[in-house]
């Protein structure tokens, strides 16, 4: 069966929580509902704006940019310090939610996820109604929108979620599958950054519908490996399944920003946030990992990985996290460049040891388990706001020890 024929049997869906952070700090302050809110760093320093409402986008506003410019463009804005640990509890609400649909949900970051709703829709109805169906159960529960896009795989849904944000629920139909894509502006399309843009438009390719009439072998030709994932991707062919935690060989978060970010402070307290939701997962489901992977993206689409293998497997953050933290200061001291995209993975899973601790295994291991264990039950019994970590810039042993 062809990839397309197998993935127009399958009922896909992306949500993606509307200005997550901005809407999250409206919620709790009912006064700034309404307002320009800028999430992010000093304006005085080098912040960076997290997130943006979307009061404040028609500013000029977005993610990723400078907050002292953000502040230029719209001076009326507040100006918010992100609560990663309250984000992290409502995110935690959210997935509960998506997981009461079906068991086939795939984390992409602390906001967004993929659901396989094929086998539900005998029990829950078309996949369209499943999706109204969470975007409601989101907003009742959790007082906050999202957008959904349905379509018959990933790359669709994901592309779907995003043309109506915000609160948005947009259907891909596989009948509708050629008008939906045509007009789309290929700048859309996944993998087209500032070095392959101008290659398209030299082409004479500006939305999805020109870069029909490429073959091929031009594709290859001009874009080397990634030609073939574009010759596919243009049509609407993904058949990457949706991979729940359990099931997966590696787990990681990671973040694309809408503009390039040059801030290492920025970077290093995203790693932070991405590591302790990877290893807080591996503990929800009982694993340990082995290997540390650090991705960076530039601007470019030009990506490097970088990754190290501990001696002994472990889900503890703070060993986690140090690995990675190395492995970007390696990257930082010999390759700083604007980063597009950073992420943060583990792989080399394996099943948390139950037995009791050796002889040989250090008390200040498991000293360290229990605590990121300890935390973990009180936060999803009281929620993430009764225990906070400390700035990622002041580092998390001093945190430790303030505990």
């Amino acid at each position: 069966m062809h990839d397309m024929d197998r993935a127009t049997q399958r009922r896909i869906l992306h949500i993606d929580m509307d200005a997550f952070f901005a809407a999250v700090e409206q919620l709790d302050r009912p006064e700034w509902r309404g307002k320009p809110l800028l999430v992010g760093g000093d304006p005085k320093g080098r912040g960076v704006v997290s997130t943006a409402s979307y009061e404040a986008r028609p500013f000029g506003c977005h993610s990723a940019m400078p907050m002292a410019a953000a502040i230029r463009l719209c001076p009326q804005a507040i100006v918010v310090t992100p609560r990663m640990e309250r984000y992290a509890e409502i995110s935690r609400q959210v997935f509960e939610i998506l997981e009461q649909f079906t068991p086939l949900v795939e984390p992409i970051s602390i906001d967004e996820a993929f659901l396989d709703v094929t086998g539900c829709e005998r029990l829950l109805g078309p996949a369209e109604h499943i999706a109204r169906a969470v975007k409601d159960r989101v907003r009742s529960e959790v007082q906050l929108t999202a957008s959904v896009g349905v379509a018959p795989n990933k790359f669709l849904a994901k592309l779907a979620s995003d043309l109506q944000k915000p609160d948005g629920l947009v259907v891909v139909k596989e009948e509708d599958l050629d008008g939906f894509l045509a007009p789309l502006p290929i700048s859309r399309l996944w993998g087209v950054g500032k070095a392959t843009l101008p290659e398209f438009e030299r082409l004479g390719v500006h939305t999805f519908g020109d870069a029909l009439g490429l073959s091929l072998g031009t594709l290859r030709q001009h874009f080397g490996e990634n030609g073939e994932r574009f010759f596919q991707l243009v049509r609407g062919i993904d058949d990457r399944p949706v991979l729940p935690d359990r099931e997966a060989k590696s787990i990681s978060h990671e973040v694309t920003f809408p503009a390039d970010v040059a801030d290492g402070e920025h970077l290093r307290s995203v790693i932070l946030e991405q590591m302790e939701q990877v290893s807080r997962r591996l503990r929800r489901h009982g694993f340990v990992a082995r290997t540390v992977m650090l991705k960076i993206r530039y601007g470019d689409f030009s990506t490097i990985t970088r990754r190290e293998t501990l001696h002994e497997a472990t889900d503890q953050t703070d060993a986690l996290w140090s690995v990675a933290t190395k492995l970007f200061e390696a990257w930082q001291r010999t390759h700083p460049r604007p980063v597009r995209l950073i992420g943060v993975g583990v792989s080399q899973l394996g099943v948390t040891k139950n037995s009791q601790l050796s002889l040989f295994e250090s008390t200040e291991a498991s000293t360290h388990h229990q605590l990121d264990t300890t935390m973990d039950a009180i936060r999803d019994r009281f929620g993430e706001h009764v225990i906070g970590r400390a700035a990622a810039a002041r580092g998390r042993a001093i945190e430790r020890k303030s505990l």
